[in-house]
């Protein structure tokens, strides 16, 4: 090996250990983002969780579907709340401001609104069943 085919394959390694390191400092710049987002929406996240608005959200949500013969699938992904019913699906989102419900259609998002957990859920829930 020649003296210059050294000298590029040295340059070549430093600059692939730089790009690395712009590398690394993205994503510890992008976890260190989506941690502070969660701190902040925490709060908000469990009162979702644990507050009396989501259970009865579950009741009105499993007496209405069955009141219109539709199955309402319900699961917790991470702190999200999801409702499925036939093509749509209502999800409960925490982040730093507050709790926003976003509705999806065929896996479309279609609208989002912020949700008041002092509310009734029915007025929420009721909409999003009886749409066709």
């Amino acid at each position: 090996m020649s003296f210059l085919d050294n000298l590029e394959n040295n340059l070549k390694s430093l600059e692939s250990h730089e790009e690395g390191k712009e590398d690394a400092a993205r994503q510890q710049r992008a976890r260190q983002n989506e941690r502070s987002q969660a701190q902040a929406a925490a709060p908000h996240a469990e009162a979702l969780k644990k507050g009396p608005y989501t259970a009865e959200l579950l009741r009105q949500a499993t007496r209405i579907g069955h009141a219109l013969r539709t199955k309402v699938h319900i699961a917790w992904i991470g702190s999200t709340l999801r409702l499925e019913a036939r093509e749509r699906r209502l999800e409960l989102r925490p982040n730093a401001t507050g709790i926003v419900a976003v509705y999806l259609e065929n896996n479309q998002e279609q609208r989002s609104e912020p949700l008041d957990l002092n509310g009734n859920p029915e007025d929420l829930l009721r909409p999003w069943l009886e749409a066709r």
